[in-house]
């Protein structure tokens, strides 16, 4: 294991470095930089404030030697400042980000509980393989912003059960109805992957002679299928969790969209749509790094869980 980490990392380093890179200049690529834009919101700058400007912001010089300063910044623990709220990039990212992972984050659990419940059910119980087949059908043909309108006109506008977005300051109950809708959009459209991906792993190590020979020496249902099978069929959902980690970090832009939830979706959205250099690039880094290290976090739990992956 040490040895893949020695691999890696540096792999992961090396990745960031290129997205950095590719990240900058297509953000550098789209019309109107800074400057140009603050011509515009403000008339009275003429073309010398524009050129001063853009000297003193480093925007006269090319875009590599542009993007070498701002690695190297970012390396030393300066992430500059964001030009559309006008206070340190760093200080953006902590209440989007909390945001985006008390929602997600419980999407996702939920998600991932029911979808591994039904996926053990229909390996199971083979009876169920139709009925869980089709609710992971629905589940992956309903578009996100579709179901939250559907639950918004039923719970919130005809029941008045629940609110129909926002957010509470405080938390508790109060907070808590604000998530349900929210959650259960995303839970319902994340949940036919891990279903689908249990039943097949599941079914596949049900069939192993090892598990036969363990229902023969007396071994339960229950142990079998806990004990045995699901640890064994996990190998495969890791990858899947890895890959819903970047999710956890990068938001769910439609669903803060339909529900009115500021998240890190929002904020990246913004901020590679204002040409906000620092911003951006900062929250795509976070989602690029988090991505990769879960899932180097997967691949060592698949090896210390199946030893022959290691050979």
């Amino acid at each position: 294991m040490l040895r893949l980490i020695a691999w890696r990392l540096p792999q992961i380093a090396l990745t960031l470095a290129i997205l950095s890179l590719l990240a900058y200049l297509a953000i550098g690529a789209m019309p109107g930089d800074p400057i140009s834009l603050a011509i515009m919101a403000d008339p009275r700058l003429g073309p010398e404030d524009a050129a001063r400007l853009r000297a003193l912001h480093g925007l006269d010089q090319p875009v590599l030697s542009r993007w070498a300063a701002w690695a190297g910044g970012v390396l030393h623990g300066e992430f500059g400042y964001s030009r559309l709220y006008a206070r340190p990039a760093v200080e953006m990212l902590g209440p989007a980000l909390r945001g985006s992972l008390i929602l997600l984050g419980t999407a996702l659990a939920l998600a991932a509980g029911l979808g591994v419940a039904s996926g053990m059910l229909a390996a199971l119980r083979p009876r169920w393989r139709g009925p869980v087949d089709g609710l992971a059908l629905v589940s992956q043909a309903l578009p996100s912003f579709w179901l939250g309108i559907l639950l918004i006109i039923v719970f919130a506008v005809t029941l008045g059960w629940l609110p129909a977005g926002g957010s509470a300051e405080e938390g508790g109950w109060e907070a808590a109805r604000f998530l349900i809708l929210p959650v259960v959009t995303l839970a319902i459209t994340h949940l036919a992957a891990y279903a689908r991906h249990t039943a097949a792993a599941m079914a596949e190590v049900l069939r192993a002679p090892w598990i036969t020979a363990g229902r023969a020496r007396g071994a339960g249902e229950a142990r079998i299928a806990f004990r045995h099978a699901l640890p064994n069929a996990s190998v495969p959902l890791l990858s899947l969790i890895a890959l819903d980690a970047g999710a956890l970090v990068s938001g769910a832009l439609i669903t803060e969209t339909v529900f009115a939830r500021p998240g890190m979706g929002k904020l990246l959205t913004d901020a590679v749509m204002g040409n906000d250099y620092n911003l951006a690039l900062l929250a795509l880094m976070l989602v690029a790094a988090v991505t990769m290290l879960a899932t180097l976090a997967a691949d060592l739990a698949q090896r210390a869980l199946d030893p022959r992956l290691a050979a």
